[in-house]
């Protein structure tokens, strides 16, 4: 508490930089060009600490969320014509006073570019690979671009054609768009290394994970990432007390690759192949074994015949599971014989759960259905010889997990290179001798760094073993949690936030304590940095203008202290790089030409400049002063939003 304190503290000191060198900027400018300054304010308010020093008065106000200089004749209260002070603001002329209120953003334009050549000399900054790859992790089952066949592991080059430059853009380009997206990229083969480009305009919507429908998705919810499990620095990092995998084998060092049939790209990827219902099963098929991955469903969403119904009986008593009710039991869709070939499949009896178990969309090729005469000899990996085995082996769900044993962990030399050194590190070959060994009577444990864990059978939440005080905790914890969520007004983000409840509760996990990415090096130069800024921030301004970003999404300047702070804690060279950022994004936001702003300043001038017509300080007035009242309104409702955020981060929804 006292660290984060701290940093807070240090967030705003940050500011107050910022704002001081802004200020700093018309302060020098005016009294070069004979102008007399009369105060130089850090913050707003009643002064905390003042002093006066050759004819100024320097005061620190108690709201440190901005600053000003006040030079003589910019408020007049005598009735004076602020044109008639000889050394006043307006007595001066037009060009220098384009001067004065140029100066401000100027500084803290090159204070940015300034940052961002120490973070270029300094080598730069350690980053995610999930950052800045162009991997897809997870692509939400509902979207246009599931349905077009993008999946995990696919790329993205470019949303709207502009090139795709960060992990950002995937919520950055829906939010700022109108409504659709042209999003390009490569469908990846990885069992050939063959690259199919690909463009599809889709629709933005709602983002399925958050509560709040003013977050968009084209339906790319993130990027990929590695999924290793190691020491957290030089600490210890212990699998949970009753983790699925304790006796697994896995080590530190482990990268998670393959889970079931499937590379992993992500951790919600991981998340969907261990909570989609379905099992690996090995099949023999024309005399060669396949993998296939098939639901299995309740005996009740059936409709099955008397005879096979009658048969099932027969394999229930036999395997020992007459204390379970029939129609609770878990079956595959198929008939089945004595020893497990297939027969036909069986129909549902209600078609959204058919639809459901078998989507017109797969997810991925090996979840295509069984066929007649398919002889199934093991299901997630368990060798099975007759149909009473196979139905044991049903009630309980097992994944089989290939990790990449001691990969890497050192820096690549570029982000550029870190896409190519992930697609060098999949040897597909390797992997797929040692997953098609799976369920058959010879199995491959490793080959090369990859290395076949033991069966893992991963557990609920609720499952792990917890002390009588960390369950006593974990259930309050959870009634409190959807007391929060049934007090939500909104009827649609409550049964949104009560499902992600819910769907928390009863998720299969596999006791993975804290996971880690890999680090890349990020370092372009100067001129990138600061290109990539000023993009970021001409792309909200025009989405602002024109609508398509609704403000309340934009951060007000407790939501920068947030951000600020956030990355503080992640390295001086982030917080650095923010800095730079925000001073860039202040130096640019003051020049727009709105007339409270120095922009607005500069082109009243430019306009006097011109016409060499003088506005009367009534009109200026009148001209400012709406202005000033919008502005005041705006950074209080930022800052109402600011709040907001901040509150819902510590809210389960």
């Amino acid at each position: 508490m006292f660290i984060s304190l701290l940093y807070v503290l240090l967030a705003i000191l940050g500011l107050s930089v910022l704002i001081f060198i802004h200020e700093l900027g018309h302060y020098y400018m005016a009294r070069r060009v004979g102008m007399r300054v009369e105060t130089f304010a850090i913050g707003f308010g009643k002064p905390v600490y003042q002093w006066e020093r050759d004819g100024v008065k320097w005061q620190i106000g108690w709201l440190l969320f901005g600053g000003y200089v006040k030079i003589a004749g910019q408020d007049s209260d005598d009735g004076r014509d602020p044109y008639e002070i000889p050394d006043g603001f307006f007595g001066k002329k037009p060009i220098d006073r384009i001067k004065v209120a140029f100066a401000g953003p100027f500084v803290n334009i090159v204070f940015a570019l300034l940052v961002f050549v120490i973070l270029w000399a300094i080598g730069g900054r350690e980053k995610n690979f999930a950052e800045f790859t162009h991997k897809i992790g997870w692509v939400d089952p509902q979207s246009e671009l599931y349905v077009h066949g993008i999946r995990p592991g696919d790329e993205i080059t470019a949303y709207n054609h502009q090139p795709y430059q960060s992990s950002k853009d995937n919520l950055y380009a829906p939010m700022t768009s109108s409504g659709s997206v042209a999003v390009q990229g490569n469908k990846v083969d990885y069992t050939t290394g063959e690259k199919t480009p690909f463009e599809y305009t889709v629709k933005t919507y709602s983002h399925p994970n958050v509560y709040d429908k003013g977050i968009l998705t084209t339906g790319i919810i993130n990027s990929a990432s590695y999924i290793m499990y190691d020491k957290v620095g030089s600490q210890e990092n212990p699998l949970p007390e009753g983790s699925p995998l304790q006796h697994s084998g896995i080590q530190y060092g482990d990268r998670i690759v393959w889970v079931d049939g499937d590379l992993v790209f992500s951790g919600q990827q991981l998340s969907h192949i261990l909570n989609d219902g379905r099992v690996l099963l090995t099949v023999e098929r024309d005399g060669k074994s396949i993998q296939v991955r098939i639901p299995r469903v309740p005996v009740q969403e059936l409709k099955m015949d008397p005879a096979f119904k009658e048969e099932l009986t027969d394999w229930q008593y036999e395997s020992g599971l007459n204390a379970n009710k029939l129609a609770k039991l878990y079956v595959l869709p198929y008939h089945l014989t004595n020893d497990g070939e297939v027969i036909s499949p069986i129909t549902f009896i209600d078609k959204e759960n058919e639809l459901e178990a078998f989507p017109e969309h797969l997810y991925a090729s090996n979840e295509k259905a069984l066929l007649p005469k398919d002889k199934i000899i093991a299901i997630d990996g368990v060798p099975v010889k007759t149909a009473y085995a196979l139905l044991t082996q049903l009630q309980q769900h097992n994944v089989n997990i290939i990790v990449e044993r001691t990969p890497i962990m050192a820096s690549v030399k570029s982000w550029d290179d870190a896409d190519k050194e992930f697609d060098q590190q999949i040897d597909w070959k390797a992997i797929n001798n040692i997953a098609s060994s799976i369920g058959t009577s010879h199995l491959i444990k490793s080959d090369g760094p990859y290395v076949l864990l033991n069966i893992i059978q991963p557990k609920m939440r609720t499952e792990f073993k917890l002390s009588p005080e960390k369950q006593a905790w974990l259930t309050a914890e959870l009634q409190e949690q959807k007391k929060e969520v049934e007090n939500i007004e909104d009827s649609e983000k409550r049964a949104h936030a009560l499902a992600i409840l819910k769907n928390q509760e009863t998720q299969l996990l596999l006791g993975l304590p804290q996971v880690q990415d890999r680090k890349v090096h990020y370092n372009p130069s100067p001129l990138i940095q600061f290109e990539g800024v000023f993009t970021e921030i001409w792309r909200t301004l025009k989405a602002l203008v024109t609508g398509s970003l609704n403000p309340k999404w934009v951060s007000g300047p407790i939501g920068i202290i947030q951000v600020v702070h956030d990355n503080s804690m992640i390295s001086l060279k982030e917080s650095l790089f923010w800095l730079g950022a925000i001073s860039l994004n202040l130096g640019l936001l003051n020049l727009l030409p709105i007339p409270v702003l120095d922009g607005g300043t500069i082109v009243l001038s430019f306009i006097e400049l011109i016409t060499r017509r003088r506005l009367h300080p009534k009109t200026l007035e009148k001209v400012i002063l709406p202005f000033a009242v919008l502005l005041i309104a705006f950074f209080v409702f930022l800052t109402y939003q600011d709040v907001s955020r901040l509150v819902s981060r510590f809210l389960p929804w």
